[in-house]
């Protein structure tokens, strides 16, 4: 009988997981494969082969030669000294399960997840995953398989959080036990707690770490109305007057002090933030703006270098 209970909650999950991918496969396939091998894989020591130009290919790898013969560009590929480890670092705290959003954060992040992770493994580099809440809840070590990147992908949707509270103190000293080599780390997160910048300013040392903030959409308040709201970590609850203008304008300004708070942390411990807005309404592209103005600037940071 439980199974049978479960079994519908089971299929839309796969059906999800599966919706997820074929949109993200397009993504990775259109957008992100170029900008993805440009930022993150240097031409190594051994020549591999000539093929076509994709948008986001580094331009100084155009082989002149060949474009000219054919008449569009081709760039010369190599084979990389070494694979890489991408790791996820997901938050599965209380408060990315709920919002007044189309999606939660963590179906979001699972989006975010399918992009990077997909381009990982097409680029037949490793991914690894942590799910974290105040303690590390689960561990998948690093795998090059499309299996392994859905795997990834449904326990962002699915899996449960043993605790309501977030800490990435705990994240980062297990990925320091287990990844000895420096790994291209995403932390995703709503960075709805404080405590962090010491450990993460350790951990950017050895990991090339990127925060990925995701924002929901009650960061921007309604224009008027009574709303009930409750803190999903602590069970704090408050009755807002969104038309009472001291209240809206106090909130206001706790939020912009929490952004620049956060922002200011992860500049100073080096850490690049990829900003993620979670949308109101249907927008298949939310994901992949941000990713792509993330690796544009990686490209030109690189090319300034």
């Amino acid at each position: 009988m439980a199974a049978q209970e479960h079994a519908p909650e089971l299929t839309q999950l796969v059906a999800e997981v599966r919706r997820i991918e074929v949109q993200s496969k397009r993504l990775v396939t259109e957008m992100l494969a170029g900008s993805y091998r440009s930022v993150f894989r240097g031409a190594g020591i051994e020549f591999d082969e000539v093929r076509e130009y994709i948008d986001g290919d580094d331009p100084r790898s155009v082989d002149w030669n060949v474009t000219a013969r054919v008449g569009k560009p081709y760039i010369k590929k190599y084979v990389d000294e070494r694979a890489l480890t991408v790791l996820f670092i997901l938050d599965l705290s209380e408060s990315m399960s709920g919002g007044f959003g189309l999606w939660s954060a963590r179906q979001v992040a699972a989006r975010v997840v399918a992009s990077l992770g997909l381009s990982a493994v097409r680029n037949n580099d490793r991914v690894a995953f942590v799910a974290l809440s105040d303690q590390v809840e689960k561990w998948l070590p690093p795998r090059k398989s499309t299996g392994h990147a859905l795997r990834i992908i449904r326990d962002c949707l699915a899996l449960p959080a043993t605790n309501k509270r977030t800490r990435f103190d705990p994240a980062f000293e297990f990925v320091g036990s287990v990844l000895r080599d420096g790994a291209i780390v995403f932390l995703i997160s709503d960075f709805l707690c404080d405590g962090w910048f010491r450990s993460m300013s350790r951990f950017a040392l050895r990991h090339d770490l990127v925060a990925v903030r995701l924002l929901t959409p009650e960061l921007e308040p309604p224009d008027a109305g009574m709303m009930r709201l409750k803190d999903p970590e602590t069970g704090a609850e408050s009755v807002i007057d969104w038309s009472h203008p001291q209240d809206r304008d106090a909130y206001i300004a706790n939020v912009a002090a929490w952004r620049s708070r956060t922002e200011a942390d992860l500049r100073r411990a080096q850490v690049d933030l990829v900003d993620v807005p979670m949308p109101r309404e249907p927008d298949r592209n939310v994901v992949m703006r941000p990713l792509l103005k993330f690796f544009h600037m990686r490209a030109w940071r690189g090319r300034r270098r």
